[in-house]
């Protein structure tokens, strides 16, 4: 099991964390939305539940509830930047399909 940075998105969540001035790592989730079923949910973590699985890469600590586990593992967090817009990518091996608008997948 694991789940990946890409060094650009460890520096997206070092200079967040210190902007914030607080924070143990990020959160990584999914909820049931959107036209493919689900989407990705990304938080800042300021204390760990005591079932969550942890992963570390570039210094980062992603918290993962054991729910969101089997649809995400395998998965690397890149940011990038894109014209006007930023925000996280997910290469996630466990997707099969996304909606067109990119919000959602389904495993």
């Amino acid at each position: 099991m694991s789940i990946t940075l890409t060094a650009q998105a460890a520096e997206h969540i070092t200079k967040h964390m210190a902007k914030r001035g607080a924070g143990i790592g990020l959160r990584l989730g999914v909820r049931l939305t959107g036209c493919s079923g689900m989407a990705y949910q990304v938080d800042f973590v300021d204390e760990s539940n005591e079932n969550d699985h942890v992963f570390e890469d570039h210094g980062i600590k992603v918290f993962v509830d054991p729910r969101s586990l089997p649809f995400v593992d395998g998965t690397q967090l890149d940011y990038a930047r894109e014209g006007l817009n930023a925000g996280f990518k997910f290469k996630n091996p466990n997707e099969k399909a996304a909606c067109g608008c990119g919000e959602s997948f389904t495993v």
